[in-house]
C-alpha cells in the first residue's frame, strides 16, 4: 500500500469498514510510515475537536462558505 492509497482508506479504516486483508495491507502501512501514522492522529484529533458535524448542524452562511473555499480545492 502506498501512501495515497492510505489517505483514501482513513475514514473506512477508521469506521471498522475495510475488509480484513485491507485493514492488514493498512495496519502493515502504517507501522512502517511514520507520516501516514501522523496523519491518522491528526485525523483521529480533528474528529475528536469537531465532533460530528451534520449539515444539518451548518448555518446556511456558514455552508455558503465552506462550499466558496472548497469549490476549487483539486483545480
Amino acid at each position: 500500500m502506498n501512501c495515497d492509497e492510505f489517505v483514501e482508506l482513513v475514514t473506512d479504516f477508521l469506521e471498522g469498514a475495510l475488509s480484513e486483508e485491507d485493514e492488514q495491507r493498512f495496519v502493515g502501512h502504517l507501522a512502517e510510515c511514520s507520516k501516514c501514522e501522523v496523519y491518522l492522529d491528526q485525523f483521529r484529533r480533528t474528529i475528536a475537536t469537531t465532533g460530528e458535524l451534520t449539515p444539518e448542524g451548518i448555518s446556511s452562511d456558514a455552508r455558503t462558505h465552506l462550499l466558496a473555499a472548497f469549490r476549487d480545492w483539486r483545480r
